[in-house]
């Protein structure tokens, strides 16, 4: 019976990491459609990013309270995970609690710790239910999360609460069988939480209490390896992707727009025609239609995207009943690359459909009202630039398609033949400035 389970659960292990593997790949795919950024100067800077913004959620702790409950999920996450290593070499090798025996009384320490930290992250997974569902702040109600945004972030929150109660279950049970001292329940002392539980359970027979244990057991692990596959799928690919994203911030000053090397050479060489090369070839196209267009630091982003919304509750365009939303942006850049990977794996290349992020995700209108304030990139917690990509998608909509509104073709006008926006011939500024 016993090599049957291991058979089984090693079949399925190996099942779940391989699916794992394969949808991470696909994610690296479409990251690299994006086009070449160069993101490799200032290490020892990307570090520090990565250290603080990453690892020490620098800038969650703007709002204190919230941030130490975030952490409790976060650390609850990254630390009790670190039990699933014993209970996948308690699988494969037909084992139980591999590690009590030599780790001794710092086993009970170490598990003492996780039950504490399972506690938090139950009580802060009802909190944060309770904030999104019950009181409703305003950024968890907003539009962008309708359909299965929303239910994504309930359903997260709901798996974490029955995991971690499935955790305590499991040890409480345990601790029961080894009070009634059960064949292979041997003494790994009192746990915390789940010692003061246990007695609970002693009146059930050790049958039952086996048949309890060992359920909670696979139900622990099967459902941390089905979330392990959910999670490619889900916002909380920022779980993992927070890091890369991280340590590839773009380190240039908030507002600080990159030019094109393209146009100041067309500018260049109008002034100085005897500077242009001889074989000079303009770009391909301006600016940024669909994905593809994008830096893959862009891209990156929209998979990092956590969807939490800050940045849309600092946007003064959004606030003020404008129809941008840069977290809308960035759930649009992601639904149409995976739109994309999808064409790709069933058509081996992609074969264009006809659609484009531009126009068929992300609206003129929206585009339109973005003022470039710089506060979406300043609130994010993980490092994403709704406006890098904002940015491009206008520079396709005005030097591509001419889509300007007219208030925007006046200055433009004005700024390619008076070198300003106003409408003023540049002799004229220069006898203003002689009569002051």
């Amino acid at each position: 019976m016993q090599i049957v389970q291991q058979i089984f659960f090693i079949a399925f292990l190996a099942v779940a990491v391989w699916l794992f593997s394969k949808k991470v790949g696909e994610i690296r795919r479409n990251i690299l459609l994006g086009k070449e950024e160069n993101l490799s100067d200032n290490k020892n800077l990307r570090w520090k990013n990565l250290l603080l913004l990453a690892f020490g959620q620098k800038k969650m702790f703007k709002n204190p309270l919230v941030a130490f409950m975030h952490f409790v999920i976060y650390a609850g996450f990254i630390i009790i995970n670190i039990e699933v290593l014993e209970i996948l070499l308690d699988g494969i090798l037909g084992k139980h609690r591999l590690f009590a025996d030599p780790l001794g009384g710092f086993y009970t320490f170490v598990l003492n710790f996780f039950e504490i930290l399972a506690v938090g992250v139950l009580a802060v997974c009802i909190v944060f239910l309770i904030r999104r569902n019950i009181i409703k702040l305003k950024r968890f109600i907003s539009h962008d999360l309708d359909g299965w945004p929303r239910t994504d972030a309930n359903g997260i929150l709901i798996t974490e609460i029955v995991l971690m109660s499935l955790f305590l279950l499991l040890n409480a049970s345990d601790r029961a069988l080894q009070l009634n001292g059960h064949q292979h329940y041997h003494d790994t002392g009192n746990f915390i939480i789940s010692g003061w539980l246990a007695p609970a359970f002693q009146g059930l027979n050790n049958e039952t209490l086996v048949g309890i244990e060992r359920t909670s057991w696979w139900l622990h692990i099967v459902g941390i390896l089905a979330f392990l596959n959910y999670l490619p799928y889900s916002k909380h690919l920022h779980i993992l992707l927070a890091f890369p994203n991280a340590y590839y911030a773009r380190l240039e000053s908030l507002g600080k727009m990159k030019n094109m090397p393209e146009i100041q050479n067309e500018v260049l060489y109008a002034m100085q025609p005897e500077l242009a090369p001889a074989n000079a070839t303009p770009p391909a196209k301006f600016g940024a239609k669909d994905v593809m267009d994008l830096s893959w630091k862009s891209l990156l982003d929209a998979y990092s995207c956590t969807e939490c919304g800050r940045c849309s509750a600092a946007c003064p365009a959004n606030q003020t009943g404008k129809l941008l939303s840069p977290r809308k942006i960035m759930m649009a850049t992601r639904d149409r690359l995976e739109e994309v990977g999808h064409n790709i794996n069933v058509q081996g290349e992609f074969k264009d459909d006809g659609k484009s992020l531009l126009h068929n995700y992300i609206s003129v209108e929206e585009l339109r009202a973005c003022t470039t304030c710089n506060a979406c990139v300043e609130e994010c917690p993980v490092s994403i630039s709704p406006l890098s990509i904002i940015l491009e998608l206008r520079r396709s909509l005005i030097m591509e398609e001419s889509n300007a509104p007219q208030e925007w073709n006046a200055m433009f006008s004005n700024v390619e033949n008076n070198f300003a926006p106003w409408k003023f011939a540049p002799d004229d500024r220069d006898k203003w400035i002689a009569e002051i």
